[in-house]
């Protein structure tokens, strides 16, 4: 049975400050398109330190939803005849190189764009304010280690992303604020979509929270470092977040008719580019999935403190954002969004459910793991297999300090080689377990990025 938007407003209410109850969350925005109509509403605080209300007009940061505005940037650039997916990223960088030769030289947008390029990702690296922020960061790519080849597997990548902000500043000679200013922002009517600090402290905005057992404290630093801009660094409101949604549901014309892209450039980013697992697909920046035989596209982001959540599905115009002032956050976004969907489209969201399994079974996933941001050690400890993450560098620049490691979780399987996480944390997360062509396993996928198995 589906609802209207009206129908569901004191459920809403009830259901996201009963999640934000359970998990600590200080603060959430909810937003929710559905066949023209749209609500809106403010949970909790900005700031447990200097509280004001959070409403739908508060800023939040949205992270790596960030992607996806500045893969529409890219797909304008395209249709002008200013880049091409499929061209080399040396056609625009062409001192462009990570520590792997082959994908420095074959590695082509369309890799950036879609998660492919192999090299390690999580490169989180200040390089200052200056217009040469994103320069100095690509010129600091050079020691990327390759960790899958490329385009053999798919890896979140936030790195690719920085370096597709610096070819957009290449090919139009602008920062990349600007530029997507330019391209996307103010053509969409965006006027609350912000990178610069100065432009968003004159605003009611939220700030990040990590949760402990002592509750929430205030994460810093707050901003992100410019050169991270294209892979994360918009703070916006929720309106102007489903402004955007609205012209992903649409035909590629902005809100007073002027078309910014043609309908196959839309389809193109909403259509499965990589696979990751199963009925779990990469487009261009979006991340695609099927439910109850329905395609639901979303992307989620987080920064300091802060966790997103912008899914949308074309076949019901239909959209929900929410975001959250915590680093658990992504439990309430998940939750939230599952539950809309369910309210509003009658569309059931499955739930991982553990299956039986032998210690046997269990123990051949055991062994340690590891990429340059985080080790792994899988071992059979009393009959279950337990995971401990040690984390090796910090956010939101490598000489941030590494977080602290969340404690040991107990996972199983549920279903073939698709680890469960049963506690901690990350309960209800989902590991992937990837294996060489001799059949052994060689890598897992946690969190999206892939791990080495060292032993």
């Amino acid at each position: 049975m589906t609802a209207n938007l009206e129908q569901i407003n004191d459920q809403l209410d009830e259901f996201v400050l009963r999640s934000m109850e359970k998990t600590g969350v200080p603060g959430v925005v909810v937003g929710i398109l559905h066949a023209g109509e749209t609500m809106t509403d403010g949970f909790g605080v900005t700031n447990v330190d200097h509280p004001l209300e959070v409403t739908d007009a508060t800023l939040f940061q949205i992270g790596s939803i960030t992607k996806t505005f500045t893969t529409t940037a890219i797909m304008r650039l395209i249709e002008m005849g200013e880049l091409e997916m499929d061209a080399t990223v040396r056609t625009y960088v062409p001192d462009f190189r990570v520590a792997d030769a082959e994908a420095s030289s074959r590695a082509t947008v369309r890799h950036l764009l879609t998660h492919m390029g192999g090299w390690f990702g999580d490169f989180f690296h200040d390089t200052g304010a200056g217009d040469d922020a994103m320069s100095r960061y690509v010129d600091a790519m050079a020691d990327l280690e390759q960790v899958t080849p490329l385009g053999a597997m798919w890896s979140y990548n936030n790195a690719g992303f920085y370096l597709a902000g610096h070819i957009i500043e290449l090919v139009t000679a602008e920062s990349y604020a600007a530029a997507l200013r330019r391209l996307v922002l103010e053509p969409l009517g965006l006027e609350h979509v912000f990178f610069d600090p100065g432009d968003v402290l004159t605003h009611r905005f939220a700030v990040g929270h990590r949760l402990g057992d002592d509750g929430a404290e205030v994460a810093r630093p707050w901003p992100l470092p410019r050169a991270a801009y294209p892979a994360g660094g918009i703070t916006c409101t929720v309106h102007d977040l489903l402004r955007y949604a609205l012209f992903h549901l649409g035909d590629g014309t902005a809100g007073d008719g002027t078309r910014l892209l043609n309908p196959a450039s839309l389809s193109l980013m909403q259509s499965t580019q990589a696979g990751i697992w199963k009925d779990e697909t990469c487009g261009l920046s979006w991340m695609l999935s099927t439910v109850d035989g329905t395609c639901r596209i979303s992307h989620g982001g987080g920064t300091m403190g802060q966790v997103s959540l912008l899914t949308f599905v074309p076949e019901h115009d239909f959209a929900v954002a929410v975001l959250t002032n915590a680093d658990r956050g992504g439990s309430v976004s998940r939750e939230v969004t599952a539950w809309v969907s369910e309210q509003v489209l009658g569309l059931q969201t499955p739930k991982p459910e553990p299956i039986e399994v032998s210690e046997e079974d269990l123990a051949a996933y055991a062994g340690r793991y590891a990429n340059p941001y985080n080790d792994a050690e899988l071992g059979m400890l009393a009959g279950r297999l337990v995971a401990q993450v040690v984390y090796k560098r910090g956010f939101p620049s490598q000489d941030s300090p590494p977080p602290p490691s969340p404690p040991p979780a107990t996972l199983t399987l549920c279903e073939h080689d698709r680890l469960l996480v049963l506690d901690g944390p990350a309960k209800g997360e989902t590991v992937d377990v990837l294996r060489k062509s001799d059949g052994t396993v060689g890598w897992l996928r946690m969190g999206g990025r892939i791990s080495k198995r060292q032993l």
